[in-house]
């Protein structure tokens, strides 16, 4: 069986960060996940997907995202049920995040630009979390490229120059 999500939206509004009575972080967001067509007024719609994310991920999607803020989540499909104050049946579906990804600096909707890395937190074994390297090889391209003098700099910002590549670099 497969049960596999991957996403890439924009936060509708703050994380809700909680704490099961065990102490375990939990947060709670919604993305909204542009369709890839748009309707017959030209525009484009979108869809809103609930994401839950647990642990220490969940404290840093809390603590470095806010409305607005680009995000990539992969993860897995889940339903649930519960009966309301009405005594009915209401039904769930979410995307457990196992992995978030932020893809943004940190200040790009306050405008300021620049900004730094966030880390990548993926969920391991055990429940337990692994935080891989945030090096995604730009110090690499750091040092070919001198104007480009700041590691928390965007790689991919138009700096005027030409990018020096060949076409056999390229994968298509």
């Amino acid at each position: 069986m497969l049960n596999r999500v991957i996403l890439v939206g924009r936060l509708t509004k703050d994380p809700e960060l909680r704490y099961t009575p065990n102490g375990v972080a939990v947060a709670n967001f919604t993305l909204a996940v542009n369709r890839a067509f748009t309707n017959q007024q030209g525009e484009r719609e979108a869809d809103f997907i609930n994401c839950v994310v647990w642990r220490k991920p969940a404290e840093n999607v809390a603590n470095f995202l806010k409305k607005g803020s680009l995000a990539g989540v992969d993860g897995r499909v889940q339903t649930r049920s519960y009966d309301n104050n009405q005594g009915q049946r209401v039904y769930v579906t979410e995307v457990m995040a196992e992995s978030v990804q932020f893809l943004e600096p940190k200040n790009a909707n306050a405008g300021g630009g620049g900004g730094g890395q966030y880390p990548q937190y993926q969920q391991g074994q055990g429940n337990q979390f692994n935080a891989p390297s945030t090096d995604r090889g730009y110090g690499q391209q750091q040092n070919q490229n001198p104007k480009r003098n700041n590691f928390n700099e965007d790689p991919f910002a138009n700096d005027g120059t030409p990018i020096d590549i060949s076409d056999d670099d390229l994968p298509f």
